[in-house]
């Protein structure tokens, strides 16, 4: 819904304004308009630097929806090769690439627009415009065409989200591409080199070796940073064995294209469809710890090194909005308001605090219910679940073994584990030592429950009902007493005996 023209009706032209169009802004901006408040949003959907266009709900919201079809695709794969052991005489075809990716835009391109039509049957205005703030209570807004108008508010939220990293380095920008772009390729990437462990890159990975792609990943540099270390492990060894390669430390220090010629980007608006991208051979340039160099030809390389906030250039110095130094997030305190009063930060430009697009949302209906409704109740930002979307899929809630053995003490945490192997796995033989779990518990506290992760087929749906039960403090003998559901591989949960000091112990005894 387009935003008024006339002279506004209080002191402020709006009671509240959203910059930016993340999932958490847009959860502050509906709740607040059904409490009825007037509301704007100024969001620009801007393109990455390969041109791809970014859409309403950030560019993680599109991410989330499409990671899962994309780790879906590639199990489809392998659920033909299983079909032969049930009576299935299927063979697995060949991939369309090209189908899959128009199918993903499409699906990005409508879910653009039911945000949009959904923002209006709220009430929320809407304008496509970048936002800075220029005074307090004040955002100036400029159009695609450069055209600029300014507005006043009571209350503004920051929900601009955040980007891709590159790394500075010869030939990133020009000749990489990050998750957003991998997105709207028109042919297959090939020989693909992923840079990068994290989830982002190792999801990238996987679903690339799973339509049988030749696929490397550069640890740079860590796996999984902030997940559990063991379970990370786990899943190295399982793509691994899958038919990743891995390369170990080394850094990239220059990409550069042998051959080349252009290309058209697929996407679902005509506009951004004539756009051509560079396609080619690319050579990088790697070096060892010790220095040593070594070059290695490629069909594409994709980065996925972590995300930087969009916080540079939307004038919060100008008002004394307080950013992290190290990371250029904003600073928040457990209201989710900043260092400026009227003025509220909310998703991933937080400083401090797990990000997902679902507790983004959890956190700005929270948000408007403060501020509209007198409500007190703040977002908790403990045990927040979160998945891992690779072939072999990872859920985690709480702490890492990890963080659990600096919290309380090593001698005071216990692990229980166990593999497990789904009975769906049985007749096709498939990965029978792959799924795993641990529930990690703190002796001192009546062994209760701090960090619980699982490894295998759906982790995070198993893991959903779970997290309700940590938020309601389980314990281990809370645990033990429920009933496992048979069969189903969720029950496991429910029968862990093990514990890794017992594993351990026994490992030493057979090294013996």
């Amino acid at each position: 819904m387009e935003p008024p023209t006339g002279p506004p009706s209080g002191p402020y032209d709006y009671d509240l304004l959203v910059i930016g169009g993340g999932s958490g802004g847009l959860a502050v901006a509906k709740e607040a308009a059904g409490l009825r408040k007037k509301v704007l949003i100024i969001d620009l959907a801007d393109s990455s630097p390969r041109g791809t266009r970014r859409e309403l709900g950030g560019s993680r919201l599109d991410l989330d929806s499409v990671r899962k079809l994309l780790q879906q695709t590639s199990l489809l794969g392998k659920a033909i090769e299983d079909c032969q052991n049930y009576g299935w005489g299927l063979k697995v075809p060949g991939h369309g690439w090209g189908e899959l990716m128009e199918a993903v835009q499409e699906l990005v391109n409508s879910h653009s627009l039911e945000l949009k039509r959904e923002l209006k049957r709220c009430g929320v205005f809407y304008l496509g415009a970048r936002g800075e703030i220029v005074a307090p209570h004040t955002v100036e807004a400029t159009d695609v065409n450069g055209m600029k108008r300014r507005l006043t508010a009571e209350t503004l939220i920051i929900a601009t989200g955040d980007r891709p990293q590159f790394l500075g380095i010869p030939g990133d920008r020009q000749c990489c591409l990050t998750s957003e772009d991998l997105l709207s390729l028109p042919h297959p990437p090939g020989r693909t080199l992923v840079v990068g462990g994290s989830a982002e890159g190792l999801e990238c990975a996987g679903f690339l070796c799973g339509l049988g792609m030749q696929v490397t990943v550069l640890l740079q540099p860590d796996l999984l940073s902030g997940f559990d270390q063991r379970m990370a492990q786990k899943i190295e060894n399982h793509m691994a064995v899958s038919g990743v390669d891995f390369l170990y430390h080394y850094l990239l220090t220059k990409v550069e294209q042998t051959e080349a010629f252009s290309e058209d980007v697929i996407s679902g608006d005509s506009e951004t469809r004539s756009q051509q991208i560079s396609r080619g051979r690319l050579r990088v340039t790697i070096i060892s710890k010790e220095g040593q160099s070594k070059q290695e030809d490629f069909d594409t390389v994709l980065l996925a090194v972590g995300r930087k906030p969009s916080t540079s250039d939307i004038g919060l110095e100008c008002v004394g909005v307080q950013c992290s130094q190290g990371t250029g997030r904003i600073l928040v305190n457990e209201r989710d308001r900043t260092s400026v009063d009227h003025i509220y930060a909310i998703g991933s430009v937080q400083h401090g605090r797990p990000s997902s697009t679902g507790l983004s949302v959890h956190a700005g209906t929270l948000l408007a219910r403060r501020l509209y409704r007198g409500d007190s109740v703040l977002c908790d930002y403990t045990n927040v679940p979160a998945a891992v979307l690779t072939p072999l899929e990872y859920a985690a809630c709480g702490l890492s073994e990890e963080k659990a053995n600096l919290t309380f003490g090593e001698a005071n945490v216990e692990v229980y584990h166990s593999h497990y192997w789904p009975l769906e796995w049985e007749l096709p033989a498939r990965n029978k030592n792959s799924c795993y779990v641990k529930v990690i518990c703190n002796i001192s506290d009546h062994e209760r429950v701090v960090g619980l992760h699982v490894m295998g087929s759906n982790a995070g749906d198993i893991l959903q009902g779970f997290a309700a039960a940590m938020k309601c403090g389980l314990t281990k003998q809370q645990l033990d007493s429920t009933v496992g559901i048979h069969p189903g591989s969720a029950q496991v949960l429910c029968s862990l005996t093990q514990t890794q000091r017992m594993s351990e112990a026994l490992m030493m005894r057979g090294n013996c």
